[in-house]
């Protein structure tokens, strides 16, 4: 039985650290969740990005300052990766 590739939520993934940090991970075999707050194209752009290299990726808007907000993105991340 192969074990499943780990999920790894990143906050801010759409620049900066965040971005990179989404992009290392990615290459390590994760499965990445990229939260962005404003910048959509960029976060879809490195969705496109990790999937072009033959990883798994999913970009979902939200700002985890809101407490209803963190809660959809980890629930995405569950729906999405179990």
């Amino acid at each position: 039985m192969t074990e499943a590739a780990a999920v790894a939520i990143v906050t801010g993934a759409s620049r900066g650290i965040g971005r990179a940090i989404a992009a290392a991970l990615a290459t390590t075999g994760h499965r990445i969740v990229l939260s962005y707050r404003d910048r959509a194209q960029e976060a879809d752009d490195l969705v496109g990005q990790i999937r072009s290299k033959g990883g798994d990726a999913l970009a979902v808007r939200a700002d985890v300052g809101h407490p209803a907000e963190a809660d959809a993105l980890v629930r995405s991340a569950l729906d999405a990766f179990g």
